[in-house]
């Protein structure tokens, strides 16, 4: 048995300095790559990406957080809104798909994280042979033998990172798993901006329709009225016919506003992940939203609009694949062991005799691969090209967002005067036609003209501060509030 101990003992002696050996090969090739070459280079943001001109407005305070860093909790007083918000946050299903999304991000990064590390396979084997009696060696031997052999394998594998490639494609899933992130918080920021959208649209038709109702009376009784100085001889079954005529104008009217309200629920509801309901809502006069205009800086974009950083993370991922793509045309160099103990005899597979070893070291030089890696390199080239032509997309449009949502937000308070002021100039029109037709002194087809001008002037009050109200979000949006 001493001699037996004193073989497997040589053997770890053995292994020992054949594996100090191949780490000092290691220590060397790391040396070598530092000080010989580097492919690796640190990503940063692209010079001159943003420009100071870019939201078209002298409005930029110096102290300014900008409008984008506050809650929509304060932008909005409705507390049903609020409520309304705060559950689809909870329960909308684009959220949490993109929350999903999130996890599988996490893992690949994770993934990433843990190639430093050597794989580790264990494999258990039960191997049956028998040979042919028919064969040559069969017939030397003359009789039928049976093996059986037993092994316990375990097969280890490691990679050594000389250029920096883990490292690249580490970067390249954190770039992801950022990009993913940001992707979440524009889910939750468009969802945001969507509700309280829809929310004031139902609002602004809700007003449309008590207007419509209340029309609808008032028209009704000129009906009477009309009838009435028909008896009397002052007007004809024409002015009859046409005051009927305008009763069911503003129904028709009715009828599609209520059907609007209808669908517009339902969307509602969809943003909600709730069955179709009536949606439970306030009123459009009730409204207020505490827009400041200080927007602060266009290079605070880059922070604060999650679409943007998503842009900037793509870039980043395909700038760190490039790097990948460039380490494939060096040596790879790789250690492979194989430890196992094998044996014909299962009660002998625990033995020190059953012991085996193979450890394999070496380079791998990229020669002919069929243009493969130049095709990748080249192709990973016009990608990072194309996320940074993207990424400036993405900027100039969100200044061009900025910019329209201002301009309109700040021409609202002007366009819903003047709208009120041309309603008081129709409703003392329709005051004073129907005075001059009750004492015969003006022709029926003006009072109709003043009844229907009036009628639109109220609804496009009631459009006129949902314009004020959704140019605020859009302006809340385009800063890259919302998600907070």
């Amino acid at each position: 048995m001493k001699p037996m101990n004193r073989i497997f003992n040589n053997k770890i002696q053995f292994q020992r300095s054949f594996l100090f050996r191949i780490c000092g090969v290691i220590l060397f090739s790391v040396l070598f790559s530092l000080n010989s070459c580097a492919v690796r280079e640190p990503y940063s943001t692209p010079p001159n990406i943003v420009d100071e001109n870019l939201f078209r407005t002298p409005q930029l305070p110096e102290d300014s957080l900008g409008m984008a860093h506050i809650s929509y909790t304060e932008i909005f007083n409705d507390s049903i809104l609020l409520q309304h918000i705060s559950n689809a946050l909870a329960q909308n299903l684009d959220v949490r798909i993109a929350g999903q999304n999130i996890l599988v991000a996490e893992a690949y990064l994770k993934q990433a994280r843990a190639a430093y590390q050597p794989t580790l396979n264990l494999a258990t084997n039960y191997t049956f042979v028998t040979q042919s009696l028919n064969t040559q060696f069969g017939r030397i031997i003359g009789e039928r033998r049976y093996i059986h052999q037993f092994d316990i394998t375990s097969q280890i594998s490691w990679e050594a990172d000389i250029w920096g490639k883990l490292k690249a494609q580490e970067q390249a899933q954190l770039a992801q798993f950022l990009s993913t992130f940001a992707g979440h918080q524009t889910v939750k920021a468009d969802l945001v901006t969507s509700l309280a959208s829809l929310y004031f649209q139902l609002l602004a038709l809700d007003e449309q329709k008590r207007i419509l109702e209340e029309t609808i009376d008032i028209r009704t009784q000129n009906v009477e009225t009309t009838q009435l100085l028909k008896d009397a001889g002052i007007l004809t079954e024409v002015a009859v016919q046409q005051s009927d005529a305008l009763v069911y104008n503003a129904k028709a009217m009715l009828v599609e506003v209520e059907g609007r309200i209808f669908t517009l629920e339902n969307a509602f509801c969809v943003l909600l992940a709730i069955p179709s309901q009536p949606v439970s809502r306030t009123t459009l006069n009730e409204q207020t939203v505490n827009i400041s205009l200080e927007t602060g800086y266009p290079l605070e974009l880059l922070s604060n609009r999650p679409d943007i950083i998503q842009a900037e993370n793509e870039l980043r991922q395909a700038y760190a694949l490039t790097t990948v793509a460039r380490a494939n045309f060096y040596p790879m160099f790789r250690i492979n062991g194989t430890i196992a103990l094998q044996s014909i005899e299962l009660d002998d597979l625990l033995s020190i005799n059953s012991f085996f070893a193979n450890v394999a070291s070496g380079f791998l030089q990229p020669i002919l691969a069929r243009r493969q890696i130049r095709s990748e390199y080249e192709a990973s080239l016009a990608r990072q090209e194309m996320a940074l032509l993207n990424f400036r997309k993405s900027i100039l449009n969100a200044g061009r967002e900025v910019s329209d949502a201002m301009k309109i937000y700040q021409l609202q308070d002007e366009f819903i005067a003047l709208k009120l002021q041309e309603l008081e100039a129709y409703e003392r029109s329709v005051e004073y036609s129907q005075e001059l037709l009750n004492y015969g002194m003006a022709n029926y087809l003006e009072v109709l003209n003043a009844n229907v001008s009036m009628l639109s002037a109220e609804l496009s009050v009631s459009n006129a501060r949902l314009a004020r109200l959704q140019a605020a979000v859009d302006l809340y949006r385009a800063l890259g509030g919302g998600w907070r």
